[in-house]
């Protein structure tokens, strides 16, 4: 098991120092997202600096690009990395595609399978000199010229992951990738239920094995330093936990476990109420859904819940930094590559 941090950075130029102490951490894997800063810029600035980690993004949103131009940023920070670097694609939702990027959407699932297919034709014309014909759907590419051909990666294309939280884009990475990024709003036996047999269902269409599709999933959890701290944590995580399930993206996850909560915080996030939705929040979710507990019990937690399901992980805090100091850090990481 790798073990991944996300890149808290208020700038471009923070990219390189936090991946040079991320590395001194022992952690694996640097990932950015699609947020307030382009998710490619900030690891091209850490890849030329800080080497011997993988670096991604978790995620870039594909729709708001076309295939070409991912393509090309993708690969030359697969180069910059030497090999180290992996595509993580997402959809994002209608209105952010159409509103804010201006963007054309439609069928989000068969678009992004096509998506992936386009990036990995384009690589392919890049990587071996095969003629660029590739004519989806949603997109075509015909056109190019070795003017605007980078040479071929030493160590071929990169992986591509993209993100997903229900069964068809489980078999959307079970057909067409190399991983899937699961949603911080999880649980094992969702896992277990749904993603995994759907991701075998895709690699099964594709006479792949499902082993081929690495899961890469953040861990909600709650930690500190006395019981006090736990708890202060433990109600920062239910107030995620009901941000999630309040959107019916989620909804799935609730129905498999018989939680009937959603409704309600529905209700109360149309009003605002954003502290109230953290009360209905019932203890056993948030045993569910996180890990909780002082930092030392933190690594054997996630290996005993999650065994041998995840290639990758992260811990996962949405509105609050994990109060972890660095030495702590470096324990949590060497106990989860030990068992993983």
């Amino acid at each position: 098991m790798k073990v991944d941090t996300f890149a808290a950075i208020d700038s471009p130029a923070e990219a390189a120092p936090f991946a040079h102490h991320a590395k001194l951490l022992g952690f694996d894997g640097v990932f950015t997202a699609e947020a307030n800063h382009d998710p490619f810029l900030p690891l091209a600035a850490a890849a030329a600096t800080v080497d011997d980690l993988d670096y991604g993004t978790a995620i870039a949103v594909a729709f708001a690009r076309s295939p070409m131009v991912t393509a090309m940023a993708a690969w030359d920070l697969a180069a910059a990395s030497n090999g180290r670097f992996i595509l993580g694609l997402g959809t994002q939702i209608k209105a952010h595609i159409t509103r804010r990027f201006s963007m054309e959407w439609s069928a989000p699932g068969p678009r992004l399978r096509e998506y992936v297919e386009a990036v990995r034709a384009i690589w392919q014309t890049w990587q071996e000199g095969t003629p660029l014909r590739f004519r989806g759907h949603f997109y075509q590419h015909t056109l190019t010229a070795p003017f605007f051909e980078p040479p071929p990666l030493l160590h071929g294309p990169p992986p591509v992951f993209i993100a997903g939280v229900g069964p068809f884009m489980a078999r959307v990475a079970g057909q067409v990738c190399d991983g899937l990024h699961v949603h911080p709003f999880h649980t094992v036996k969702y896992l277990d239920e749904v993603i995994l047999p759907s991701i075998a269902r895709g690699a099964a269409e594709r006479d792949r094995a499902a082993s081929a599709v690495t899961l890469a999933a953040p861990v909600m959890v709650a930690t500190g330093a006395d019981q006090a701290e736990i708890a202060a944590n433990r109600r920062a995580v239910a107030r995620q936990i009901a941000f999630y399930a309040s959107t019916p993206a989620y909804k799935r996850v609730l129905d498999l476990h018989g939680w009937d909560v959603g409704p309600e915080l529905t209700r109360l996030s149309v009003r605002g109420e954003w502290e109230r939705m953290a009360d209905v929040v019932p203890d056993v979710m948030i045993d569910t859904i996180a890990v909780t507990g002082p930092v030392g019990s933190i690594a054997e937690q996630i290996l005993d819940r999650y065994g041998e399901r995840l290639g990758r992980v992260s811990l996962y805090a949405l509105d609050t930094p994990l109060p972890i100091t660095d030495d702590q850090w470096s324990d949590v990481i060497r106990g989860l590559r030990s068992g993983g």
